[in-house]
């Protein structure tokens, strides 16, 4: 393939998410839905492409108005482009201390938890009981509710290599078109259900009707707004500032990749030896994807800038445009090589999970939220519903339609809860490593392990953190509804939120 193929390819790309941005601007419906431009772009890209386009006699071939070329290479740049997004999710934030990150945020982790969780229980017990002997699915269905609705676009195209390595190939297109699913359905519910809060009480901040205006529908800013994208932290002269970050989001990624081929090393050095039949070796870093070791990388490159007092180059802000960008494109071509054959052969398995994924996760937001967290428990609740149900933006997008001036200690909570949660849901260690242990010891070992996980993150959610969260609810009320000063380093709270706006 040569590098001008390569490059038209992502030439093409660009051109997509733009006339997705135009479709956001233009029409009301998308306004309405909240569609981000990237799926409108990616869905152009499927239309246009050999799975629609290509399916019909035409001057155009079986690869619809693309060269195979490009679809190659849009079908490659998912399982890259992950490693960046999450490479960039720790570089510029506040490392809180473990007792700072509970305090602050232990009634938002174990509702993470319970969510990231209970979406492995639930699709594992549907594939054991359901998928399996009634539409013969693979035992590794169960793990697809978390990894396309948890994980989202990003890490269910991610996982595409280890879905083809494991024999089950078509996965990685029932997970991106869950993620698809997930993403729509977690924005049009959040809304609708931000709607029935505000209706009914149940919010603090937002009353009235919960709309936004006719620019933040569009997805742009007003005239008079002003919103910084990013710092810079060195002068231009001697390095430019987005090219200093982008080189160290690449040592990020160098530093997981030398982690996992060390984790390979071992592996083969030690139980990879003991076999579990005539054919499969005793394997799990074997299928473990880059993006969770790309993760610790950025953990260690911010540790390291930390402690060499060099953190202040390194600017949040711009590690957000980076992993924004990566994410868009990544989505792109992510939707645009999905496969709707294997959506089409495996339709019942994509429905039942489709269905039961989005149950779960509603009703655990509204039977779980309100009864571990005290104040606020829409606004902070509705950000894990959104995550829970797409990707984090989805999260921000709902908690910013329900709490528009960051008034209630939501974005706060979110922000540290995401320093102890995506290590290991929605793309982390957990996830990579669920699909590997299913596929090598079937389904129940991995259910019973999440039970417990979901167990402990509700039971701890109700009989440790609500009592304090009561408490502080009647210490706000003694105090007239005024709220204490918080505890710690002001500067060091907000830094470790994600910004509302």
């Amino acid at each position: 393939m040569s590098a001008d193929a390569i490059g038209f390819a992502l030439l093409i790309l660009g051109l997509a998410l733009l006339i997705g941005k135009m479709m956001r601007v233009g029409f009301g419906w998308v306004q309405s839905l909240f569609l981000p431009s990237s799926i409108l772009g990616g869905a152009l890209l499927l239309l246009l492409g050999p799975q629609v386009l290509g399916k019909f006699d035409g001057p155009w071939g079986e690869n619809g108005l693309f060269t195979e070329a490009m679809v190659d290479v849009w079908s490659a740049l998912p399982g890259l482009l992950i490693s960046v997004i999450f490479a960039t999710m720790f570089l510029g934030q506040k490392l809180p201390t473990p007792k700072r990150a509970v305090k602050l945020v232990g009634p938002q982790l174990s509702l993470g938890v319970a969510f990231g969780s209970g979406q492995y229980v639930v699709g594992l017990l549907l594939a054991a009981l359901v998928l399996v002997p009634m539409f013969a699915a693979q035992p590794m269905t169960g793990a697809l509710i978390e990894i396309g609705f948890e994980g989202g676009h990003g890490t269910a195209a991610g996982m595409r290599s280890v879905f083809e390595e494991l024999g089950f190939g078509e996965g990685a297109d029932l997970a991106v078109g869950l993620a698809t699913v997930g993403i729509v359905g977690g924005v049009v519910l959040g809304i609708a259900l931000i709607n029935w809060g505000v209706r009914t009480g149940k919010t603090e901040i937002l009353k009235g009707d919960a709309k936004m205006s006719i620019a933040e529908q569009k997805g742009l800013f007003r005239k008079d707004e002003n919103f910084s994208a990013g710092t810079m932290t060195s002068r231009p002269a001697s390095v430019e500032p987005l090219s200093l970050h982008m080189s160290l989001v690449a040592v990020s990624v160098l530093l997981g990749w030398l982690i996992l081929e060390g984790l390979r090393w071992i592996e083969q050095q030690t139980y990879a030896s003991f076999m579990l039949d005539d054919n499969t070796p005793l394997e799990i870093f074997a299928y473990v994807p880059l993006f969770p070791m790309a993760l610790l990388g950025g953990v260690i490159v911010q540790f390291a800038a930390v402690k060499g007092g060099f953190d202040h180059l390194i600017d949040g802000a711009t590690m957000q445009r980076i992993q924004g960008l990566a994410l868009d494109f990544l989505i792109v071509a992510a939707i645009g090589t999905l496969s709707l054959t294997a959506i089409g052969e495996n339709l019942g398995t994509f429905i039942v999970l489709s269905v039961a994924g989005i149950v779960f996760n509603v009703a655990l937001f509204l039977l779980l939220a309100p009864r571990i967290i005290g104040r606020y428990w829409f606004e902070r609740g509705i950000g894990d519903f959104g995550q829970s149900m797409g990707v984090t933006a989805t999260g921000l997008i709902l908690m910013r339609v329900v709490d528009p001036e960051a008034k209630s200690p939501a974005f706060e909570a979110f922000g540290y809860k995401q320093l102890v949660f995506e290590p290991f849901f929605g793309g982390g260690l957990v996830t990579a490593l669920a699909v590997p242990i299913i596929y090598l010891s079937g389904p129940w070992p991995l259910f019973g392990v999440m039970s417990v996980v979901f167990l402990i993150a509700v039971l701890s959610g109700l009989f440790y953190f609500r009592p304090r969260e009561m408490k502080d609810r009647r210490e706000w009320e003694e105090n007239g509804g005024h709220d204490a000063e918080p505890e710690g380093d002001d500067d060091e709270a907000r830094a470790a939120s994600p910004d509302p706006a």
